[in-house]
């Protein structure tokens, strides 16, 4: 499958163990369980499993303020239709709807699973939404009416022979020096670290944020130090349609990986089979 934006960064073995596209839309309020549930029946093959969970809060990127995007809040008198996910057997992929979200995930569930690379997790949120939306006028349950997208690339980084204590930081981020402190403070024991970056088009109108965190954790299958780096790209899309859309993930997900790149170390990018 033809890779969508030549001349990108490739790394052979990525650290990554997740990737969400998602698309959020003007609620749609006729959209309650039963209808999901009638949904499901036509995803139903691929995805056999089902979960329920707290819907997620709408966020909206506001360029007329700093850093955070806008959480907005819809007043209901009745109780939240919840997220449903389809999941595949294994559950290494998953569609989440709810009133005004739709989402496709791609999951790393066993240590060597694969990643499919961004062109089958594409096409695999294109296809579904269509069908999507296809349902949504077949049952006159309202338009689609796309006012936000995002990509979401989740990284768990391993230890390796470049670092082996969240004291190392350094040898992660290509931007983080701990040696800036001088000898105020005592050594390092971990840190965090998150940045924000607008993008503007042509017109130096900005469209897009791009969310970078990198912060410590530890492995559950053996306590092994970890830092997961999640790099978020969220704006609204290209143009209020279906193709508008598709346009915004396929530019978000090039920032994604041009800010990857960029953030972390020479030394990390030989581990992880930089191509370019």
């Amino acid at each position: 499958m033809a890779n969508l934006a030549s001349g990108l960064p490739n790394f052979e073995n990525p650290p990554l163990t997740e990737v969400a596209i998602s698309v959020q839309f003007e609620s749609l309020t006729q959209l309650q369980a039963p209808q999901i549930g009638l949904l499901w029946s036509k995803f139903r093959d691929r995805f056999p499993n089902t979960e329920q969970h707290k819907p997620l809060d709408p966020l909206i990127e506001s360029f007329e303020q700093p850093v955070q995007p806008t959480v907005q809040f819809e007043i209901s008198t009745v109780p939240p239709v919840p997220r449903c996910w389809f999941l595949n057997e294994t559950g290494s992929e998953l569609i989440q709807i709810q009133l005004n979200r739709f989402t496709r995930n791609w999951r790393k569930v066993e240590k060597n699973d694969e990643y499919p690379r961004y062109e089958y997790v594409r096409e695999q949120f294109s296809q579904d939404l269509e069908n999507f939306c296809h349902f949504l006028r077949a049952e006159n349950l309202g338009d689609f009416k796309p006012i936000q997208c995002e990509v979401s690339y989740i990284n768990n980084i391993e230890p390796s022979q470049d670092w082996s204590s969240h004291s190392q930081l350094d040898r992660v981020l290509a931007m983080w020096n701990p040696r800036q402190v001088g000898d105020l403070l005592p050594n390092l024991e971990s840190a965090r670290v998150a940045t924000q970056h607008v993008f503007k088009n042509d017109n130096g109108v900005p469209f897009a944020r791009l969310h970078i965190s990198t912060q410590p954790a530890f492995s559950v299958a053996d306590n092994q130090p970890l830092f997961v780096m999640n790099i978020t790209a969220r704006g609204e899309p290209i143009e209020k349609s279906f193709e508008g859309v598709l346009a915004f993930i396929d530019k978000g997900r090039e920032l994604i990986v041009r800010g990857f790149k960029s953030v972390t170390t020479t030394t990390m990018h030989r581990t992880w089979g930089l191509e370019e």
